[in-house]
């Protein structure tokens, strides 16, 4: 009945089934929740669209993905500047000049450059083994222990010192006056939420939600209407977790309306104190510059408080752990999905992988292409 069976309403299987569907072919979406897009899913409260799972900043340096994902949304001007908040004190992020010159008083790059190098020399790190080193010696100790340390361990429920280095790679460290986070060419919200973005990727494409992929009896009769399964659930799930658990970071919100009309101030504000039980409070009126899809300003705002916690059955998965030992198990996994010819693995929990939502694109148009739609 259909030549592709999609596991998932996320950003890869939204793309891909999108692919097949302008190819001509006949496509079946399925979904466990009770609505489609995945993490980026976001709903409309009086004006304000919610990052029902978290902020979702698009950006990327990929024209190629650009102008696809930009024929399915308008996009607006958004850019990311998140501020740190350590006991009160409130730092720029990215790290940059402002935030250097905040913690030491310093005026010119140079002088960061030399801070910065001579916190590296004082610690004796010549090759970073983990994140702590890493991060020392990127930033120096002040900001380690002010602006990382804490953020990060609430982040992975782990110490810095048992984190590989390279998650901590990605973060910016800038000697300008430049705050802002991404540096991408291109970069936005959809001016109409996330949710409608994936409506339009899946126009025309039949959609069931409420339906678990993964449950024995509904997995045969789906497998069996299809040629070809798209699969963007955990891979270890798939396979019944007979070699073992791979372990995720998962998210809790605490979600509340405040009949003020500017709560923080900006979109998003880290809380890098150990202390501090959440991550971070989402300001979501702010993704959109306090205005409605209609331009109007709202009288009131909402926010979120983000509590990082281990992944437990039950939850939603949102950040696979990277670290040796789930690589090793992955890499068992990775071996038996690539026996199953009639499957294809995408997206961040298909491929173990924490990919940002431009990388998802990217995947899922190379998949598209190597089927030859």
């Amino acid at each position: 009945m259909y030549d592709y069976l999609i596991v998932g309403s996320g950003l890869f299987g939204a793309v891909f089934a999108q692919r097949a569907k302008a190819a001509g072919k006949n496509v079946l979406v399925v979904e466990k929740r009770d609505h489609i897009g995945g993490n980026i899913f976001t709903k409309d409260e009086d004006g304000i669209a919610v990052h029902q799972y978290g902020a979702h900043i698009f950006h990327t340096n990929d024209r190629k993905v650009w102008d696809y994902i930009t024929r399915f949304a308008e996009f607006n001007r958004y850019t990311n500047s998140p501020v740190a908040n350590f006991h009160g004190e409130l730092f720029s992020l990215p790290f940059n000049m402002y935030t250097f010159h905040k913690m030491w008083g310093v005026v010119t790059p140079k002088e960061a450059a030399e801070k910065i190098k001579e916190q590296r020399e004082a610690a004796g790190i010549t090759e970073p083994k983990n994140l702590e080193e890493q991060a020392i010696s990127l930033v120096g100790t002040d900001i380690y222990e002010k602006l990382i340390k804490g953020y990060t361990q609430k982040q992975w429920g782990r110490a810095c010192k048992d984190l590989p280095a390279f998650i901590i790679k990605r973060l910016p460290v800038r000697l300008t006056f430049d705050n802002n986070y991404f540096n991408a060419l291109y970069q936005g919200i959809p001016t109409e939420g996330y949710t409608k973005l994936i409506e339009n990727l899946l126009e025309g494409i039949e959609v069931r939600l409420d339906t678990d992929y993964l449950d024995p009896a509904t997995k045969q009769e789906l497998d069996a209407m299809a040629e070809k399964v798209v699969y963007t659930g955990c891979i270890d799930a798939y396979f019944g977790q007979r070699l073992g658990a791979l372990e995720y970071r998962t998210l809790r919100f605490e979600t509340e309306r405040l009949e003020v009309a500017n709560y923080q101030g900006n979109a998003v504000v880290n809380y890098t104190d150990a202390e501090t039980p959440y991550t971070r409070i989402i300001e979501h009126k702010w993704f959109t510059f306090g205005k409605t899809p209609e331009g109007e300003e709202t009288s009131h705002t909402i926010i979120s408080r983000e509590y990082p916690a281990e992944w437990k059955q039950g939850d939603e998965p949102y950040y696979p752990v990277n670290d040796e030992k789930n690589s090793a198990l992955y890499a068992e996994y990775k071996a038996l999905a690539d026996e199953e010819k009639k499957v294809i693995f995408g997206g961040r929990l298909g491929q173990y992988k924490y990919y940002d939502m431009d990388a998802v694109i990217a995947e899922a148009l190379l998949a598209a292409e190597k089927e030859g739609i």
